[in-house]
């Protein structure tokens, strides 16, 4: 069970035999990227070994010495680059090493939750590498580790002790596979302490790492309800915009996400308030809530997927009017609607605002999605009215 191959394996062993450019993989931390890309490296170099820190400070030659690239290969070997950000200068690094010898090795670079933190800003590689989002295991990668050809499969259904398993543990791979509730919840428990203590420390000016830390805790229980941020600052005695500056340092590490409105062709929409959502969705309580944050860390893996890919420019956004109707996801693809999705635990009485929203989004497909649904092996998107489908079967046809 623990050596389960990964859907990222695929689509990193796509990515070298298709292009020259650097890989980089990003994603929350233990989420399996060094695990991935180890796997499909002939070398490995971690900037927090000490001999291979020292080798990366002497510069792109000694890089080059290390790898063998003078000498003659039938094909370029590949060469993992760890924790390299944590280098001030590893862009110009990466930029000349890659000039200089790009057509005789591939580079995949890797690291923590903080490589997207890092990468922001003038970009002096653009057009040099690729983007990669890892995310957790969900229902279509427990059927599928193959590349996908197209956006959508058609429906499985996922063996019920993997279900059990997403639901119980969530997708992060230590706990997914090994399958213990207790060590899921020290994993856990671990893993939000290492967020707070050690990442935010490392990328942040911020002093008041205790209110932050505060933050967080706030934040944890509220996954799946819109973010207020003036009410958030006067719980924690904060200004407004520091509130929404250290929330959107959160969800760059990883710790959880946000789901903004859609409100065009909407009338009456809500445009301002985003919804918030952990990462790791074994870890709320709420039933109901726990499902609505297991199918919105399930679309947005799909969504950064399907734009990772190159089938489309997609995001994941939800639907509010001031009349108080809400669909909680809306899937868009290239500036569309694509498909609405209402999240229920158990409840298969269907929505009136799925059809109030399809009209106006004149989105093709409308789903209730409902957890305790059995599988139906029916494709969800031949359907182009408001129809309740099961959460298992929805999922299954994504990425």
């Amino acid at each position: 069970m623990r050596d389960r191959p990964r859907l990222y394996s695929a689509i990193l062993a796509d990515h070298f035999r298709a292009n020259r450019q650097m890989a980089f993989v990003s994603g929350a931390r233990q989420v399996g990227k060094t695990t991935v890309c180890r796997g499909l490296s002939e070398h490995y170099l971690s900037f927090d070994n000490t001999d291979d820190r020292r080798l990366i400070l002497t510069g792109p030659g000694a890089l080059a010495g290390r790898l063998g690239l003078d000498r003659l290969r039938e094909r370029a070997p590949l060469v993992v680059l760890d924790e390299l950000h944590k280098f001030a200068r590893w862009k110009v690094l990466l930029k000349g090493f890659f000039d200089t010898y790009g057509e005789r090795v591939r580079v995949l670079v890797t690291g923590s939750s903080r490589l997207d933190v890092f990468r922001r800003g003038g970009d002096s590689l653009m057009g040099r590498y690729f983007l990669y989002r890892m995310h957790p295991w969900s229902v279509a990668e427990c059927l599928h580790v193959e590349l996908p050809v197209a956006e959508l499969r058609a429906p499985r259904a996922i063996a019920p002790d993997d279900w059990n398993a997403l639901i119980e543990h969530g997708g992060f791979p230590e706990p997914f596979l090994r399958r213990d509730l207790r060590f899921t919840r020290r994993w856990r428990s671990l893993r939000h302490e290492q967020l707070a203590k050690e990442d935010l420390r490392e990328v942040t000016r911020v002093q008041d790492l205790g209110t932050m830390e505060t933050l967080m805790a706030m934040l944890a229980d509220r996954s799946g309800e819109q973010v207020v941020y003036a009410s958030l600052g006067r719980d924690l005695g904060v200004a407004q915009d520091t509130v929404k500056r250290w929330v959107d340092l959160l969800t760059r590490l990883h710790f959880g996400f946000l789901v903004r409105p859609w409100f065009t062709n909407v009338s009456k929409a809500l445009r301002k308030e985003p919804k918030w959502f952990l990462r790791d969705w074994s870890g709320v309580a709420n039933e109901g809530l726990r499902a609505e944050t297991l199918v919105a860390c399930h679309l947005l893996k799909a969504v950064e997927g399907w734009t990772d890919l190159g089938f489309g420019d997609f995001e994941l956004r939800y639907l509010r009017d001031k009349e108080k109707r809400e669909v909680d996801f809306v899937v868009i693809k290239d500036r569309r609607p694509w498909f609405l999705v209402e999240v229920k635990a158990s409840d298969t009485a269907l929505s009136p605002a799925l059809d109030h929203f399809q009209k106006q989004t004149k989105a093709p497909h409308a789903f209730q999605a409902v957890l305790d649904l059995p599988f139906e092996a029916a494709d969800c998107f031949k359907v182009r009215h408001p129809v309740v489908v099961p959460v298992r079967t929805l999922l299954s046809q994504l990425l």
